[in-house]
């Protein structure tokens, strides 16, 4: 079966029934009622009709609350059904879905809550201590999930069973939801400074969850879901199979022990794999079974150098793409793609340039930021919540900046190269941690890595890069560098290493380099140019 990139047509702003959530799922319910919408892991499922129902009363729940629309709603919680239940609640409402990384404290927590201006937050149980001590700015009321929320002070709180009561009718929003209102309110990750808070209309979530971006993608199928619904990564799924009248599977924590038991468990047949998840999956040894499951598409972000050996393993088809919160999947591949390192070539409706730091458009193979418009409205982000200096930088001169350092070949095929504030300029050559950890990444004996610039003694940048070793595994610092020196150019192979035991990253998988960046040279650092100790190390335990 091929899937060939298909031509626009989505160049105009979609009618209500087609793009708000709550009409898409009033829909859905009608014509397919007793279909599977969610599915979870022990292969139970919710049906369309059924997961309504339960929206609806959650909805007058939420009402009975003060919930009205136009209003945000803060949510905090870890993924499950529930979780996407009081998302299409507070949609339901036309009030607007504002999720939160379940990883955030102290003042990164009090940030958002502050930025979100939400006098309701649906929140976890299990996290409500993390909000003694911190300012909560305009909250007033939690909807504890998973306790009653005794002992909260400053609170009026309430249980989820306010969300399971009987309602008489269905709750009206005060005017119809228009393909533009705001539906969603994403924070991005913060791996470069404080969370910026995305603002998404109901119609850019259509353009970027839509039939042009995921191409491959139809009613049949079953979208395996691993990313956090407080990113993009985990609504995006949800949209998408809603939209296609399709299965969306909760999967829980990705884990390569878990990975096909949950793929056969829930009849999965599209997974997003991101980051180091395919090097996990493919460095497992080989088994009889590892063509014996449901799944038969694979999104693979970025695109590994051996995707067509995984998708021959796996017997499945594998893409890859460009998005991020603030965009709408403007590049994508084709199946299977020849192209080593690509993240595809620009979708359709979108124009793309390359450009230097004062928006000239740079020649074709060189680096420069990505900047991103659209033919459509609405199908772009609408901006970064109550922070106009920030959309005001990104949105200069008429173009969406992304922040994201490319390259595109003389065959319109697009190559991510870096973040352009982790970019590394070493003895007058600008260099892609990107680039090094992707080597650092193809040795059998690594299980993640990220590098980095530090300080050096003499001028510009050193790399360095932190390192995570297989279980079982060892390996000498002089052996590492010994595998990069005909890998990398001379002047990207690290100077400095340090075996971990982990990486600072957001809940999402992002590594935060700036703390990695702020840590530096440590005592337990191995530094090439000074060392000649050739000797075995063992990792940091």
């Amino acid at each position: 079966m091929t899937h060939p990139i298909p031509t626009n047509d989505e160049s105009r702003v979609p009618p209500r029934e087609e793009c708000v959530l709550r009409y898409v799922l009033e829909r859905r319910a009608a014509l397919h009622p007793e279909r599977p919408f969610i599915r979870c892991s022990d292969g139970s499922s919710i049906g369309y009709a059924e997961f309504r129902t339960m929206v609806q009363r959650a909805a007058a729940g939420l009402a009975s609350l003060g919930v009205k629309q136009g209003d945000t709603v803060t949510v905090w919680l870890p993924n499950g059904v529930e979780m996407i239940r009081i998302w299409f609640a507070i949609n339901w409402l036309g009030a607007i879905y504002v999720p939160i990384n379940i990883a955030y404290r102290g003042n990164l927590l009090a940030h958002v809550i502050a930025n979100g201006g939400s006098r309701l937050m649906v929140a976890s149980h299990d996290l409500l201590e993390r909000l003694e001590g911190i300012d909560t700015a305009n909250l007033e009321t939690l909807l504890v999930v998973g306790g009653d929320g005794r002992g909260v002070k400053g609170f009026a709180t309430f249980d989820t069973g306010v969300l399971d009561r009987d309602t008489s009718g269905p709750v009206e929003p005060g005017r119809p939801i228009e393909p533009w209102d705001i539906q969603s309110i994403i924070y991005t990750s913060g791996t470069t400074g404080p969370s910026k808070g995305v603002v998404s209309s109901y119609a850019h979530m259509w353009h970027m969850s839509g039939r042009e971006a995921f191409y491959m993608l139809d009613e049949e199928d079953c979208f395996l879901l691993y990313g956090p619904l407080f990113h993009v990564g985990g609504t995006l799924p949800v949209v998408a199979m809603l939209n296609r009248g399709g299965i969306v599977a909760v999967g829980g924590d990705f884990s390569t022990d878990t990975f096909w038991p949950t793929v056969r468990a829930t009849g999965a047949t599209f997974v997003i794999l991101l980051g180091v998840m395919s090097s996990f999956i493919a460095k497992r040894a080989p088994s009889p079974d590892d063509r014996e499951h449901s799944l038969r598409k694979a999104m693979m972000i970025p695109l590994p150098d051996d995707s067509r050996a995984f998708a021959e393993r796996f017997n499945l088809t594998a893409w890859t793409l460009f998005n991020m919160t603030e965009v709408n999947v403007p590049i994508v591949s084709e199946p299977n793609p020849l192209v080593v390192g690509t993240c595809g070539k620009r979708r359709p409706g979108n124009e793309l340039r390359i450009v230097d730091g004062f928006d000239r458009e740079v020649r074709c193979g060189d680096v420069g930021e990505l900047i991103v418009r659209s033919d459509a409205p609405w199908a772009l982000n609408s901006g970064y919540f109550r922070n106009d200096e920030a959309t005001v930088a990104a949105w200069r001169n008429g173009w969406f900046h992304t922040g994201d350092g490319f390259r595109c070949d003389a065959d319109g095929n697009f190559f991510f190269v870096d973040r352009m504030k982790d970019a590394i300029r070493r003895r007058g050559e600008n260099i892609s941690s990107f680039e090094v950890e992707q080597v650092l990444l193809s040795h059998s004996a690594i299980a993640n890595a990220a590098a980095f610039p530090v300080r050096s003694p003499l001028a510009e940048d050193e790399v360095m890069a932190a390192v995570i070793l297989q279980p079982g595994q060892q390996l000498t610092e002089a052996e590492l560098i010994a595998f990069c020196e005909p890998r990398l150019p001379y002047f990207a192979v690290p100077r400095y290493l340090e075996f971990v035991r982990e990486l600072p990253s957001t809940e999402s998988g992002k590594v935060q380099k700036y703390k990695l960046r702020e840590r530096g040279v440590t005592e337990r650092t191995w530094d090439r140019e000074a060392s000649h100790d050739r000797r075995t190390r063992r990792p940091a335990t």
